[in-house]
C-alpha cells in the first residue's frame, strides 16, 4: 500500500493532445484536474473531449500500474462497466430497422424459453420494460457476481427465480439481467453472439480496433490498466479483475478514452460516423428521451441536476439548464462516465482504475462547467467536504460500538453445517469445515465464517490462505434448521429490497459407499405390518419403496446413515442387531419407526 503523502509526490501529468482555440480553456482547467487525482486518491484515469465533428482534448493522469510506474495516456484500455450497455441496447435499434423487432413487443416472442417470477410479467412486459429499467425486479446481482458461468442461457434461466419488489412500471430499479435479455434478442434475430455483434456493428466501423468485450483479449493488451480500490480512503490496494463471463451485455467491454470518443462523436451527430450512418437517427432520438423518471423532480444532493429519468440505457437529465445524456460504470477495480449534451454538440468520456470511484462524475461536471460557460461549483471542494464528513462519522460510530458483542456458541457442532446450498435463481456454494473452522466456497471466492450468535456466522473474505481485512463483507449466514434440528438452509439478505432472505436449500454431503456394504441393506423390510422395500441398481444407488407413495433416492452421508434426496428431514439408518438381524430407522419430524429385515 503506498503512503497518501508519499502519493502525493509521485502523481504525474501526461502529455494531451487538443485544438489550438480550446487550449486556454483547457488550461485554466488543468490544475482542478490534477487536484482531482489528488484528492480522491487515484492511481490513474483518463479524459477526452469531442465538439461537434471532431476530438478537442485527450489525456491521460497518474498511473495504469503503480507498481511499475507506467502511465496512463489516451490509448490505455480501462473497463467500462455499465457503459456498454448503451452499445446492447443499440443493436435493438439496428434489429427495430432490419429485423422488424419493436420496443413494444414481448421479449418472450423472440426468447420462449425466458419465464419471469409471475403471470403478470410473463405476459405484460415489452422490451422498453427490459431497457428502461421498470418491470419491478431489483438487482438480485449476486446471483451473477457470485455464481458467474460463460452461458448466457444457464443466467436466463435464473430469472424465473427473481422475486420482484413492487409491480411492473410502478419503479425505476436498475437490473443487469434485463440487459443480459437484450443481448440473447439480437443473438436469436443474428445467429451471432453479443460481443461478435458488437465488434461488427460498432468496434470495427468506429475505427475501436483495441476495444473488446472479453478478459482473454484485454489480457492480451500491453497497454491496459490494472485494477485498484481505495480502503478507508487512504490506502490504494490492487484488486483482482473480473471476468463478467456470460453477463457481458450487461457490462464487459474495456476500451480507451480515444475510441470512445469515436462512440460519443456517433452520438452528437445522429447516428452518423465520418459520414456513415452507424446507428439510425430514428433509434437515437428514442434512446435519449425520458422512458421512465428516475426519482423526484430535483435531488437536494445535487441541486444544479432536475428531471431525472431514463431512456434506451442512458440517463437523462437537466444539468444547469443544458440537456444532459449520460451513463456510469464500476466493475472492480474501475468507474467510468460516458457523457454528452446533445443541444450543445459535447461529450465527455472519463474512465478511471479506481472501483467505486467518484472521480469519474467529478471530473465530467468540473469540465461541463467549463465548457457550457454555466456557473461554476467547486466539485473538488464539495468532495473533500464530504469525505471528511463520512470520515467523522465512521470516528463517531467506532466509539459507539467499542462494547464488545458477545459471541453465544452455536447450538449445533460445526460438522453439522456442512454440505451444498442451493437456490435455483442463484447457484451452489459449499460449506466445509477445515482445522475446526467453517468457509464458505463461491465459484468466484472463499469465506471464512466466524461464529457470532447461535447459528449466526460472520463472513470475511479468505485469499491466499488468510483473512482479507480489505474486504467487508455485511452480509451475515443465517443458518436455519427443520424439525428434526438439523440445519436446512442458509438464509442471506443479499438482495436488500425484498423482505425476506433469499434461502439456499442445504444438501448434506454424500459419501461413496462399496457395493457390498449396500448389498446388504437391500430386501424387504416389515414395518407394524406393512412391506418396506430398499432396491440396489446397476449403480449401486440405492432406493426406498413404501406402498402407496413414490420410490425414494436415499443419498449415504455416512456408512449406515442416508438422507431421502429432495425431501429434508428425512433420513434412513441401518443398524445390526446382537442377533445379526438387519435394522431399519425411518427417522422423520414426527418419530424415529423401526423396520426389521426379512
Amino acid at each position: 500500500m503506498i503512503n497518501h503523502v508519499v502519493f502525493a509526490f509521485l502523481i504525474l501529468v501526461f502529455p494531451m493532445s487538443l485544438c489550438g482555440q480550446e487550449s486556454k480553456s483547457f488550461a485554466k482547467l488543468e490544475k482542478e484536474l490534477v487536484s482531482l487525482l489528488e484528492d480522491t486518491k487515484t492511481a490513474g484515469y483518463a479524459v477526452a473531449v469531442v465538439k461537434g465533428g471532431k476530438v478537442i482534448y485527450t489525456k491521460g493522469f497518474g498511473y495504469r500500474d503503480m507498481e511499475e510506474k507506467k502511465k496512463v495516456d489516451e490509448n490505455t484500455l480501462f473497463a467500462i462497466g455499465s457503459s456498454s450497455k448503451a452499445f446492447t441496447t443499440a443493436l435493438l435499434g439496428l434489429m427495430e430497422e432490419e429485423k422488424g423487432l419493436s420496443f413494444d413487443d414481448n421479449p418472450k416472442k423472440y426468447l420462449p424459453e425466458l419465464e419471469f417470477f409471475n403471470d403478470e410479467l410473463n405476459s405484460k412486459l415489452t422490451i422498453t420494460d427490459l431497457v428502461s429499467h421498470r418491470t419491478g425486479l431489483p438487482r438480485h446481482d449476486f446471483s451473477w457476481y457470485l455464481f458467474p458461468t460463460k452461458s448466457k442461457d444457464s443466467l436466463l434461466m435464473r430469472v424465473k427465480y427473481h422475486e420482484p419488489f413492487t409491480g411492473l412500471r410502478e419503479y425505476w430499479y436498475y437490473n443487469n439481467f434485463m440487459y443480459l435479455t437484450q443481448g440473447l434478442i439480437t443473438e436469436k434475430l443474428t445467429g451471432k453472439t453479443w460481443e461478435e455483434n458488437v465488434k461488427e456493428r460498432f468496434f470495427t466501423p468506429l475505427d475501436m480496433k483495441r476495444s473488446n468485450a472479453s478478459l482473454n483479449e484485454w489480457l492480451e493488451d500491453d497497454n491496459r490498466s490494472l485494477g485498484y480500490k481505495l480502503v478507508d480512503n487512504k490506502d490504494i490496494v490492487k484488486t483482482d479483475y473480473f471476468d463478467i463471463a456470460g453477463m457481458s451485455p450487461a457490462g464487459s467491454i474495456n476500451s480507451s478514452v480515444k475510441e470512445m470518443s469515436n462512440w460519443l462523436l456517433t452520438w452528437i451527430n445522429n447516428g452518423k460516423f465520418n459520414g456513415k450512418q452507424i446507428i439510425p437517427e430514428k433509434y437515437i432520438q428514442q434512446a435519449i428521451q425520458p422512458h421512465m423518471i428516475m426519482g423526484g423532480l430535483s435531488n437536494p444532493e445535487m441541486p444544479s441536476q432536475h428531471l431525472s429519468s431514463y431512456g434506451y440505457a442512458w440517463m437523462i437529465s437537466s444539468y444547469k439548464g443544458h440537456y444532459r445524456v449520460e451513463h456510469g460504470g464500476n466493475i472492480d477495480g474501475f468507474s467510468a462516465n460516458v457523457c454528452f449534451f446533445p443541444t450543445d454538440s459535447l461529450g465527455i468520456v472519463v474512465l478511471t482504475n479506481q472501483d467505486g470511484s467518484s472521480l469519474p462524475s467529478l471530473a465530467r461536471n468540473t469540465i461541463s462547467d467549463y465548457l457550457l460557460n454555466v456557473e461554476k461549483t467547486d466539485w473538488r471542494a464539495r468532495y473533500v467536504k464530504q469525505i471528511e464528513e463520512m470520515n467523522a462519522s465512521k470516528v463517531t460510530d467506532s466509539k459507539s460500538s467499542d462494547e464488545a458483542v458477545e459471541v453465544v456458541n452455536s447450538a449445533h457442532n460445526l460438522i453439522e453445517y456442512v454440505g451444498s446450498y442451493s437456490h435455483k435463481g442463484y447457484g451452489t456454494f459449499t460449506v466445509e469445515l477445515q482445522n475446526d473452522s467453517l468457509f464458505a466456497q463461491f465459484p468466484v471466492l472463499k469465506m471464512y465464517l466466524k461464529p457470532f450468535k447461535y447459528d449466526v456466522f460472520e463472513p470475511f473474505i479468505y485469499k491466499n490462505g488468510k483473512i482479507d481485512e480489505n474486504d467487508d463483507v455485511s452480509v451475515k449466514f443465517n443458518f436455519a434448521s427443520n424439525d428434526l434440528g438439523e440445519i436446512a438452509s442458509a438464509n442471506l439478505k443479499i438482495e436488500p429490497t425484498l423482505e425476506e432472505p433469499i434461502r439456499f436449500k442445504r444438501t448434506p454431503n454424500t459419501t461413496e459407499l462399496d457395493k457390498s456394504i449396500l448389498t446388504e441393506y437391500q430386501g424387504k423390510y416389515e414395518l407394524s405390518g406393512m412391506k418396506l422395500t430398499i432396491r440396489l441398481d446397476e449403480s449401486n444407488n440405492l432406493f426406498l419403496f413404501v406402498p402407496g407413495q413414490p420410490e425414494y433416492s436415499l443419498l449415504p452421508t455416512s456408512e449406515t446413515v442416508f438422507v431421502l434426496k429432495d425431501l429434508t428431514g428425512y433420513k434412513v439408518e441401518f443398524v445390526k442387531g446382537d442377533d445379526g438381524k438387519m435394522k431399519m430407522n425411518l427417522i422423520q419430524p414426527n418419530g424415529t419407526f423401526s423396520a426389521i429385515k426379512e
